[in-house]
């Protein structure tokens, strides 16, 4: 299988920090590859919140900067040296730089080879779930081991991740509090798997935790949240508890003295994927953990919408607005 691969492509791009006017939709150069990588033309890609933190410059990057964190496509180049992969294979995959109709990554790094025959509604499914169920898995394997009858409090319950970690935490045998900012949003968190429904708009969020376990807090929190909820997970936790912090949605959190984990014995990580899934032994486990609860259909990947590539702009604007529910994807145009 042999396919033309042009010098130029359309990508979505940043190349100053601003708002939604400073995303640019544009011709780059397609990336040339070495010895041991892979040349992907991508068909789907996933919205994810982090994009967000580069744009408005809460994470560094250096410019101009394509957007993208992964994608499902097809090999259509790879180095002298790769001798696991083939042109034509289907894969997905975890890199930067996706929302771009071509994009590279190292043939030892995180890419999956697809079964042939893929369909075009599994590769979407692909691009959306791969990095935020990825995320799940790890951080309730290995961030905070979720036992049978824990309770757990889950932030942001009706996103990609939150409807993810719904389903897991049920799967696990957990007691999950769902925290979201409509009765909407909590009614599909609760068909995802939520036991018990907090409205972050006129409820409690505290007050509603101690109700629900007795007094006693929870194990764990779940917060993608950041600024405006980090004082409530930290109440929330009982004594051992372990605090999982993993986004800044609502801004970065303040500095803060560590004593303050003390008085209740409380363990705070601040995990990321990558750091899980660096070895070629924790890849394939987390992976062949993803196909199997994906093809097994034992998980369920919500997608909202599907917005043309160009469109990026008004997707950045639906998923920053929460009012969201689920994963946002791109198509990219072929």
């Amino acid at each position: 299988m042999k396919c033309t691969i042009p010098e130029q492509q359309k990508v979505i791009l940043i190349d100053e920090i601003g708002g939604y006017d400073v995303i640019k939709y544009e011709d780059y150069p397609v990336p040339s590859i070495s010895e041991e990588e892979l040349l992907i033309k991508n068909k789907y890609t996933g919205v994810n919140y982090i994009e967000s933190y580069f744009r408005k410059g809460i994470y560094p990057c250096e410019k101009p900067y394509v957007l993208g964190r992964e994608a499902s496509g097809t090999v259509v180049a790879k180095g002298k040296g790769v001798t696991n992969f083939e042109i034509g294979d289907q894969v997905a995959y975890i890199s930067n730089s996706t929302f771009a109709q071509y994009s590279k990554i190292s043939s030892q790094g995180p890419v999956m080879k697809l079964p042939k025959g893929t369909s075009d509604e599994e590769l979407k499914l692909y691009a959306a779930g791969l990095l935020q169920v990825l995320t799940a898995l790890s951080f309730t394997n290995e961030a905070y081991h979720v036992k049978k009858g824990d309770y757990v409090l889950l932030f942001a319950a009706a996103g990609g991740v939150g409807l993810i970690l719904n389903q897991l935490l049920k799967m696990k045998g957990a007691h999950t509090i769902a925290v979201a900012s409509t009765d909407e949003k909590l009614k599909i968190a609760k068909e995802y798997g939520a036991e018990y429904l907090i409205n972050a708009s006129k409820e409690d969020i505290s007050r509603q935790v101690l109700k629900f376990t007795n007094g006693k807090g929870v194990d764990a929190s779940f917060d993608s949240v950041g600024k405006d909820t980090f004082e409530i997970s930290l109440a929330a936790l009982k004594r051992k508890g372990v605090f999982v912090s993993f986004g800044n949605a609502s801004g970065l959190i303040p500095p803060f003295s560590i004593t303050r984990l003390s008085p209740k014995n409380i363990t705070l990580v601040r995990p990321q994927l990558y750091g899980y899934i660096a070895d070629p032994e924790e890849w394939k486990y987390y992976s062949d953990e993803f196909f199997g609860l994906v093809n097994s259909k034992k998980l369920n990947i919500k997608i909202y919408k599907t917005y043309p590539l160009r469109d990026y702009r008004t997707a950045a604007a639906d998923i920053e607005s929460r009012k969201t529910v689920g994963k946002l994807v791109l198509e990219i145009p072929q």
